[in-house]
């Protein structure tokens, strides 16, 4: 299917692995132009001519920079000569009992994954609108629809970006301008983030980190974790010239963990 993006342009948040790597890649065989970003110099870059590796007939920008800060969206946004495509991203915060957690803690989180996605969104739908095109994807979490409890800031943040998502996309400013904002809500992935948690959780139980892993693929109907190649797939026809009465809507991809029927 052509998902008809050739020749758009994409801002690509925390890309240089991962999920967000796996929606850079995706977007670049449809012939998207990319700007990523992520903090790493080293990775992005690996991963900037591996993207034009992968499709020589498109652009490939990397940022290095911290895309929770003023600077790091200015030099973002400046690399990237319109945004057609925004796709929100950023590593979530670290687990914990809430007794714990300091107000900059909660600063923390909400900065990286409910406002820095919100001013990205503003700085970019308006002129998405002018133009009659344009793709929000915001990369969330399955713990949205069923909250994890050490994940309380994740489970905070996120909520209250998906709330503002659902009546930002509304608008008929925007949906009547073929301008859609749609959540992705990854469940278990095999990337470096579900790693780290696995080993952690296993020391802290006792448990060898591959049994660790063995009893949570066994907990998904699908009996593995995701791949980063699949989400991306997904991401790109979100994006998708194809998917423009989609809008508000939550896609929850996690293999059938979700035990619900909404």
């Amino acid at each position: 299917m052509d998902l008809g993006l050739a020749g758009k342009w994409a801002l690509v948040c925390a890309a240089s692995k991962g999920l967000g790597r796996g929606c850079a890649e995706a977007l670049v065989r449809e012939g998207v132009n990319v700007t990523i970003t992520a903090r790493g110099e080293e990775a992005l870059q690996a991963t900037a001519a591996a993207l034009r590796a992968l499709n020589p007939a498109v652009q490939v920008r990397a940022v290095a920079g911290d895309i929770t800060t003023p600077e790091g969206r200015a030099q973002a946004l400046a690399a990237c000569p319109q945004v057609d495509i925004l796709v929100n991203n950023a590593g979530g915060p670290p687990p914990g009992d809430f007794r714990s957690w300091d107000r900059e803690a909660w600063i923390a989180a909400l900065d990286a994954n409910m406002l820095t996605p919100i001013e990205l969104i503003k700085a970019t739908v308006d002129g998405m609108a002018e133009r009659g095109f344009g793709r929000v994807v915001n990369i969330t979490s399955g713990a949205v629809k069923a909250p994890i409890d050490v994940l309380g800031l994740s489970n905070g943040a996120r909520s209250g970006l998906t709330g503002f998502v659902a009546g930002l996309a509304r608008q008929s400013r925007l949906a009547g301008r073929n301008v859609t904002l749609n959540n992705l809500l990854p469940g278990a992935f095999d990337t470096d983030r579900l790693r780290k948690t696995m080993q952690a959780g296993a020391a802290k139980s006792g448990l060898a980190a591959e049994e660790m892993a063995d009893r949570r693929r066994q907990a998904i109907p699908a009996q593995r974790f995701g791949s980063a190649e699949e989400f991306g797939a997904i991401c790109a026809f979100m994006c998708s010239a194809h998917a423009g009465y989609l809008t508000g809507q939550n896609i929850l991809l996690d293999g059938g963990a979700y035990p619900g029927t909404f």
